[in-house]
């Protein structure tokens, strides 16, 4: 006969939060237009980027002096595209910045430099807010970005409701997808900054088919009632008692 006892567990409201539920086809649908909003600054960077090979390892024979190295000609890149200053890529990056919007009361972004005054290198920290925080799930850890859901509640709460940026997470494999419209080795998490150009279409397609993150502990915090402990008795099967040898 099997033998059961009582296991009392704590309720918090601190629990995981789900991510935004998306049907597959409107996920292939947005990464098809992610993609084709991304697409020019791949072009941009295989045209006129030369990609890093690392660091050259130094001759160890002694005496023999280094060549000096051969003076190559300066390229006249055309400047970045206009969408550049408005795409932020890299799970810290993203985060930094959504942990700074969730520091503000409302949004007051100031005015972004022409592209004429504008650098790959210049941070974007006074960049206007997030709409769209995309992160590719599929092949990672959860660990990775399992942070996202609450940092992306806590971030649209400095924004009107008709706004607030949106958390798109794409189940599919699709890193190599963006990787690929980016110009870059990897790219598992972008985020598209309001205002973006030629990302109405893509920035409105999101917000009628993804809802906003929901956290129900955020929405009882500002009311300040108190709430008891609650601790539920689950009755758990421990399996057979087995007799005495004697």
């Amino acid at each position: 006969m099997e033998r059961k006892r009582i296991v009392h567990t704590l309720d918090t409201p601190y629990s995981a939060v789900e991510w935004p539920q998306i049907s597959q086809d409107d996920q292939d649908a947005i990464l098809e237009l992610l993609c084709q909003l991304l697409a020019p600054l791949g072009a941009h960077r295989r045209s006129f980027i030369t990609p890093s090979k690392g660091k050259r390892k130094r001759s160890k024979k002694a005496g023999s002096p280094e060549k000096p190295a051969e003076a190559t000609p300066a390229l006249t890149a055309p400047p970045l595209p206009e969408l550049a200053a408005h795409v932020d890529v890299g799970l810290s990056h993203i985060s930094r910045a959504l942990q700074g919007m969730s520091g503000k009361d409302k949004p007051s972004p100031p005015p972004i430099a022409t592209p004429s005054e504008r650098t790959e290198e210049e941070p974007k920290a006074d960049a206007n807010p997030y709409s769209v925080v995309f992160v590719a799930r599929s092949g990672q850890s959860s660990a990775f970005h399992c942070h996202f859901p609450q940092m992306v509640a806590l971030a649209a709460q400095s924004q009107p409701a008709d706004k607030a940026v949106r958390l798109v997470g794409l189940s599919k494999a699709c890193e190599d997808r963006l990787s690929a419209a980016l110009g870059i080795p990897r790219a598992s998490s972008i985020g598209l900054r309001e205002d973006a150009p030629q990302a109405k279409g893509l920035v409105d397609f999101v917000r009628e088919h993804v809802a906003p993150v929901d956290v129900a502990w955020l929405r009882e915090a500002p009311s300040g009632k108190f709430l008891e402990t609650r601790i539920d008795a689950v009755p758990t099967n421990v399996g057979v008692k087995k007799p005495r040898l004697s």
